[in-house]
């Protein structure tokens, strides 16, 4: 068996304001298809144009059970282009759909080929962003809304501030904390996403107020590239302090993890796909950490995240469910054949081989702007 045809694109949807999303797809001389998916930042042209000029043609006869040594090989070619960030993002749509193919080929879903289950119902946060441009009362109804809607076992809060300021508005952030856990009661679990909004300073005084408010963790407090900063706002407080999902190489992680950080939010469209968060897994679980990964794609990224974290031990966190919800809807019930089914604050862990999950092919032929086929 040999890799047969590397197809890099974009769909495209509907409305003014919907970005584009990014697949590759992978077809074997036999006709077993993987299907990848690529960060959705800026429609993901810049990780498709890599794949397309760079990674597909030496994919080309290659047999795709040697992701790992593909992946490792092309990662090193190519390293000029920077590890941290486009190229890893490339690599790891490239592994996701080599898995998928591999699952397929020995009729086994991924987290077969893993090792193995240890829970077939995974708990969910709902996600729900751009709070920084809410008033207290408009962020509730939305709370409001998003509980109602996907009935989660958690909720995570998003600031989505403007990266060029820090402590822009610590007071209302606070206020804003302090009104959802109002709204949902003492008990039920609560993410505080500061989105890189605060110095260290900023991070202390908004950390204390959200332990005396028991939010569950609060994630990327300060700027994600000042690792020794994230590392200090987590030996200080007492709340779980949480980043990773800019971390793009295993190098990456453990400068966060030796900086005291003990929950990393590598993503697996980022950050190498399947075979990297599981070397992520294997470091952090090394050191007393755990990985609880950043994923925003209701598709494919979604079965890659559930296909992995059903197979980690001593799990703490629920998944990633991520906004909007209106496109996430779209993009589930019209690519998928069979959409996500959500019970009691959970995903079903998809049973089918690969990813468990089947794409409405003529959706994508519909849909699809294409970047580059090579066979």
């Amino acid at each position: 068996m040999a890799i047969a045809e590397v197809e890099a694109f974009q769909m495209v949807w509907d409305g003014p304001n919907e970005r584009p999303t990014a697949f590759v797809k992978i077809t074997t001389d036999d006709g077993i298809v993987g299907y990848g998916e690529c960060t959705p930042m800026h429609g993901g042209i810049h990780v498709l144009t890599i794949i397309a000029n760079m990674l597909a043609k030496p994919l080309i006869g290659r047999n795709p059970l040697d992701h790992a040594v593909i992946a490792d090989e092309l990662l090193h070619k190519y390293m000029k282009l920077g590890p941290d960030g486009s190229l890893t993002a490339a690599l790891a749509a490239i592994d996701i759909a080599l898995w998928d193919i591999k699952g397929k080929m020995f009729n086994q879903p991924i987290y077969q080929l893993l090792g193995g289950a240890w829970r077939t119902e995974l708990p969910f946060y709902t996600s729900l962003g751009q709070n920084a441009h809410r008033t207290v009362d408009e962020t509730l109804r939305e709370v409001e809304k998003r509980l109602k809607r996907d009935e989660p076992s958690a909720l995570k809060i998003r600031f989505d501030p403007d990266r060029t300021t820090v402590d822009a508005d610590i007071a209302n952030d606070i206020a804003k904390a302090k009104a959802v856990r109002k709204l949902v009661g003492d008990s039920f679990p609560l993410g505080f996403d500061g989105n890189n909004g605060y110095s260290v300073a900023g991070a202390i005084r908004v950390g204390r107020a959200l332990e005396e408010l028991n939010f569950a963790w609060f994630e990327e407090p300060v700027q994600h590239y000042y690792v020794e900063a994230m590392g200090e706002v987590a030996r200080r407080l007492d709340i779980l302090v949480t980043a990773g999902e800019q971390t793009y190489t295993l190098q990456g992680a453990a400068d966060l993890i030796k900086a005291g950080v003990k929950v990393i939010q590598c993503d697996p469209i980022k950050m190498g796909g399947i075979t990297g968060v599981m070397r992520c897994m294997a470091l952090a679980y090394a050191h007393g950490a755990e990985v609880v990964p950043h994923q925003t794609q209701p598709t494919v990224g979604h079965a890659a995240n559930l296909q992995m974290m059903a197979c980690k031990m001593h799990a703490s966190k629920p998944v990633e469910w991520n906004d909007p919800v209106e496109r996430n809807t779209e993009l589930m019930e019209t690519l998928l054949k069979t959409p996500w089914t959500r019970k009691n604050g959970k995903f079903s862990l998809p049973t089918g081989p690969g990813l468990g999950i089947e794409l409405d092919e003529e959706v994508i032929r519909q849909r699809k702007r294409s970047v580059a086929s090579v066979s």
